[in-house]
């Protein structure tokens, strides 16, 4: 059989394709932890560069371990009871996703036109908010999510606000669709 022959090359091609298949599937496998932990590392990131307390030369954990992370109730605006977690299966603060949950119908509100300013429709019932603590332990900055449309698509990101909770210390997006520049 000639080596121009149709078989042959088909086979040469499956074969080729099925290496390369097996090659990237086990590479996304095996990445797929320092995927999630370079997404957790680039989010914390970004809630330091809000605060105006990023500093590349610092670890981004030491630059963290001020930062406590804390779930608030919206409707009654202040943080959640153990109670209010516990009833909506709340275990994790860590792990709780504001996104994931303003989509569960269990743990989300559907927003009047009134209150709707942003056009989100509907919001989670609890907010990820992080408290940035002097080295005296008194509140020194809060950092809160921030969402809304832009023009092509639904922005991310975070606010931080001084102690006074009037003054505006920095604004920061982390996840956009939209076109810079435009």
């Amino acid at each position: 059989m000639s080596n121009d022959s149709t078989s042959k090359t088909l086979t040469v091609a499956f074969l080729l394709c099925l290496v390369c298949s097996v090659v990237v599937a086990t590479s996304a496998v095996v990445l797929r932890p320092a995927q999630l932990e370079n997404k957790a590392a680039d989010m914390k990131k970004n809630i330091l560069a809000a605060a105006n307390i990023w500093d590349e030369k610092k670890s981004i954990d030491e630059q963290f371990s001020n930062i406590e992370a804390r779930l608030v109730n919206v409707a009654a605006a202040r943080y959640a009871t153990d109670a209010e977690l516990s009833e909506n299966n709340i275990n994790d603060i860590a792990r709780y996703d504001q996104r994931k949950a303003a989509k569960d119908t269990a743990q989300n509100v559907v927003l009047s036109k009134a209150d709707d300013i942003a056009s989100i429709r509907r919001r989670a019932k609890f907010s990820k908010i992080y408290v940035v603590r002097s080295s005296g332990g008194e509140l020194d900055k809060i950092i809160l999510p921030v969402s809304g449309y832009g023009l092509w698509s639904t922005l991310y990101g975070f606010i931080a606000l001084e102690a006074d909770l009037n003054t505006v210390i920095g604004l920061g997006f982390y996840e956009h669709g939209e076109t810079p520049g435009l």
